[in-house]
């Protein structure tokens, strides 16, 4: 069995087990998507509407200023793994209760172990601080952080600004832009 198909039976098992109070009101549980070989794992905090429609992580307007930061490093979607803290969208874009992010995340660590990536990038304060939470991304982002944990086998991390907060504040945008570079810096350091 490949990766790709190991990571399906994953999520094909999750959707079905995971006990996440979102599913009562969600459109549908949203998997991770991408490389299941990726050096890179992304993680974000948790479906949007159009991702809840769509079925799949950062396909709206934060998604496609994703995209944007992708191609000015030179890759694509196609070369990463994204993925969310929590799987099913809490209404109105709320922010995750630690009940709804509890209740998905072996989920999230199984996926990280299938994929074994050389680097997770945390998009936004809320994947940060599932795995660091004394961190504040205003101090954090732009900045790799080395640590061991026993649930997961990668040991670098790079918070970063979540792409929406670049959406609604136009001088996060640069900044995002500019950690984002070290992207691939920091993957050649860690070869």
């Amino acid at each position: 069995m490949t990766k790709a198909e190991e990571l399906a039976k994953i999520h094909m098992s999750w959707l079905a087990k995971c006990q996440c109070k979102l599913k009562k009101t969600a459109l549908r549980g949203v998997p991770g998507d991408g490389n299941a070989e990726a050096e890179i794992v992304l993680i974000g905090e948790a479906p949007g509407k159009k991702e809840d429609e769509g079925g799949r992580p950062f396909i709206g307007a934060a998604g496609k200023f994703l995209a944007e930061m992708l191609e000015s490093v030179k890759m694509k979607r196609e070369d990463i793994y994204i993925t969310n803290i929590v799987k099913y969208r809490p209404p109105e874009n709320r922010d995750p209760t630690p009940e709804e992010k509890d209740a998905c995340r072996e989920w999230l660590h199984e996926e990280l172990k299938l994929i074994n990536p050389k680097l997770i990038v945390f998009l936004g304060r809320h994947s940060m601080n599932d795995f660091f939470p004394d961190l504040k991304i205003s101090d954090a982002h732009g900045k790799l952080i080395i640590k061991k944990f026993i649930k997961i086998p990668t040991s670098h991390f790079l918070p970063l600004y979540h792409p929406a907060a670049a959406l609604y504040n136009g001088s996060m945008r640069d900044i995002l832009i500019e950690d984002f570079k070290k992207i691939p810096l920091i993957l050649k350091k860690i070869k």
